[in-house]
């Protein structure tokens, strides 16, 4: 069932990407995800940016729905349904564990909870400056280190985050890498893990319809992105197809 919540304010972050924040007590963790709708679109599933009760979504204008999210403006309501999934598995009392955050693109916004709740390092990673200096801004308050890779090199290492992620390795040591981004990148990230013994999390996307796991839009083999995921432990990877 949907709760109805007002819109705080509509940020337009960069040119492509905006981002909605709300008051909502729903308890939620890093990495999972909700159903949003407003009259003139389809329901979507939308990352939570902020999981405080203070909450926000962050998405990519990429169609007519999120188009539609977009023209939303400070006191007009949303229907949301969630949280759902399963988030990144944090232990707020282990503060010793070294852990490299990797952000692809849009795949940046679901990674800002855990860079505001526990000290981490960060590879932001972007086609360009203006899909990635917002998330900059971010990574310089909360970040103990961060480093930037764009793919025309307007802005840090010219090149993908993946390629980044194995010059920062030759530098520093961590315990554990948890990404979000584009598949392609988590495709050869995930690859590179194995190889190097990395333990690793990741938050997977497909198309998801109802988003509680009964419609079955986003199965991958036996799961269900939205239930089993969409972030997924390194055991839970070794069992998806070869591509993870």
């Amino acid at each position: 069932m949907s709760e109805v919540v007002m819109v705080k304010d509509n940020i337009k972050n960069n040119s492509c990407t905006n981002t909605i924040r709300f008051s909502w007590d729903a308890d939620a963790v890093p990495g999972q995800f909700v159903m949003v709708w407003v009259p003139g679109m389809e329901e979507i599933p939308l990352s939570l940016s902020s999981v405080k009760s203070e909450k926000t979504v962050t998405f990519k204008i990429i169609g007519k729905d999120t188009e539609r999210l977009s023209q939303l403006n400070a006191g007009e309501r949303m229907h949301i349904r969630g949280p759902f999934g399963n988030g990144y598995a944090l232990d707020p009392n282990d503060n010793q564990k070294k852990i490299l955050l990797v952000g692809g693109g849009i795949g940046i916004a679901p990674l800002i909870p855990i860079m505001k709740c526990k000290s981490v390092d960060a590879v932001l990673a972007a086609k360009d400056k203006d899909e990635v200096e917002s998330y900059v801004t971010t990574a310089k308050n909360f970040c103990m280190k961060y480093w930037v890779a764009t793919d025309d090199g307007s802005l840090g290492f010219k090149g993908n985050a993946v390629d980044l992620v194995k010059k920062v390795l030759k530098e520093a040591k961590y315990d554990e890498i948890i990404a979000c981004g584009p598949e392609i990148m988590l495709t050869f990230l995930h690859q590179y893990c194995n190889k190097i013994h990395m333990e690793h999390q990741m938050s997977l996307e497909r198309y998801m319809k109802c988003g509680c796991g009964a419609c079955g839009c986003c199965m991958i083999d036996d799961k269900r992105v939205c239930k089993d995921g969409p972030v997924f432990s390194l055991a839970q990877l070794k069992e998806l197809p070869p591509e993870y």
